[in-house]
């Protein structure tokens, strides 16, 4: 008969006592669809300006477009809001938030450059249209993942919250 090992029930009690700083992960977020926003505007700037692709918008709108270069902004920055949301409850309930974070943000952006191409357009238009989304989902998970680094809280104190002046390292 094996031995009877007692099991130390402090890491786990630590595990389910999981703290977020709200507060920080959503001003990160709001940071996040900021840029993701940005990333969209430059993205399709630079394919009308520069390389001469129609990208949600038909030739002759000029480089700014009409009201679709907003509504991708925009539907951008609402992606990085639902994001943030989806990070608060994998880091309130999951192990490994932020692997799994990053894996669901890898897969949609996935989705979001297979879409375009998939559709019978001109091959500029579904290129640039693919490369914009890879670009709005790369910034999203990274800074995301950033924002997680900082504010998923053990029952230990970390060092950057423990001894201010510190640098900061990932």
């Amino acid at each position: 008969m094996a031995p009877v090992v007692p099991v130390d029930r402090t890491q786990t009690l630590k595990r389910m006592n999981r703290q977020v700083k709200a507060g920080t992960l959503w001003a990160g977020g709001a940071a996040s669809a900021c840029v993701a926003a940005l990333v969209a505007v430059v993205g399709i700037l630079v394919a009308r300006s520069l390389v001469g692709v129609a990208v949600l918008a038909p030739e002759g709108e000029g480089a700014w477009g009409g009201a679709d270069t907003v509504t991708y902004a925009l539907g951008s920055a609402a992606v990085a809001v639902l994001a943030t949301a989806l990070l608060h409850v994998l880091l309130l309930t999951t192990p490994r938030a932020r692997l799994f974070f990053g894996w669901i943000g890898a897969l949609v952006t996935a989705i979001g450059i297979v879409v375009p191409l998939s559709l019978s357009v001109d091959l500029g238009a579904r290129l640039a249209t693919a490369l914009i989304n890879l670009a709005i989902g790369f910034s999203i998970v990274v800074t995301l993942l950033g924002v997680a680094r900082v504010v998923a809280l053990s029952g230990e104190a970390r060092p950057h919250d423990t001894w201010p002046g510190q640098p900061y390292s990932l």
